[in-house]
């Protein structure tokens, strides 16, 4: 996939929570990772981090959200449970963007959501776990960008998916798959 994401927490208070997202990111891919004046010993956030992510991808600690320096061409896109908020599927993904939450019992500020290029929500009854909150932002950037099969119209998978970079022979159908059981 082209392009490049990177994602963090502002205000942050809770350690686990936050390894939480760190975990994920480094699982979804995240270029880097960062926290804008947390209240919390971000180091303590390796508890709840399994897989090790500080020694695989970068990590940034902002004091305020003027601090954040974003590459040229790069969307900042807040993720908080706002009325006028794109709802998270009908929300485009940026091919180059920085994705930040909100702390667990609150929101975003408006120095960030002033920065923020778009403003995104996901679409629940009330708000969730920052962790959780994050993955949910990630996977959905990843469908989004269309790498997987279209949805059949049954249940289950699709019958055959043929990605562009695989040769033909590469290629398995499902019932071919079931037929060789």
């Amino acid at each position: 996939m082209r392009g490049y994401f990177g994602i963090g927490v502002e205000n942050v208070s809770k350690p686990m929570n936050v390894g939480n997202l760190l975990r994920s990111a480094h699982a979804f891919g995240a270029s880097f990772f960062f926290t804008i004046s947390p209240s919390v010993d971000v180091m303590s956030m390796r508890e709840s981090d399994t897989s090790g992510a500080f020694d695989h991808i970068p990590f940034y600690n902002f004091q305020k959200p003027e601090d954040i320096l974003l590459p040229r061409q790069t969307s900042l896109v807040g993720i908080e449970f706002l009325e006028d908020a794109v709802e998270l599927p009908s929300f485009r993904h940026p091919k180059c963007a920085v994705y930040v939450l909100g702390r667990e019992k609150g929101n975003l500020s408006g120095e960030m959501l002033e920065r923020c290029d778009h403003v995104v929500k996901i679409p629940m009854k009330f708000c969730i776990n920052v962790g959780v909150a994050g993955a949910l932002v990630m996977y959905d950037r990843l469908i989004n960008f269309g790498r997987f099969a279209d949805r059949p119209v049954r249940e289950g998978g699709p019958e055959v998916f043929s990605p562009e970079q695989l040769r033909e022979e590469q290629i398995i159908s499902r019932i071919a798959r079931h037929s060789k059981l």
